[in-house]
């Protein structure tokens, strides 16, 4: 990911800056939120619907393999 780009990235849910993780995940470190955004195709699903999916996953137990982009928000 472009280190510029993840220099300006936060949570639409709460605005706070997020955290690149394991290379495919954008973490939000807010303790209240815990919302998790998978980068597909190196693109960035910053949907507040696709980070709703992943609050109670725990980072050891998401898998990029699963999240496609034509089921992103749904």
């Amino acid at each position: 990911m472009d280190p510029e780009l993840l220099q300006i990235l936060v949570c639409p849910a709460c605005r706070t800056k997020v955290e690149l993780r394991r290379a495919v995940w954008l973490v939000c470190p807010n303790r209240q939120c815990c919302r998790k955004y998978p980068i597909v195709k190196d693109i960035p699903v910053m949907l507040i619907e696709e980070g709703d999916k992943y609050v109670d996953v725990a980072l050891d137990d998401l898998d990029i393999s699963k999240v496609s982009l034509d089921k992103a928000g749904a």
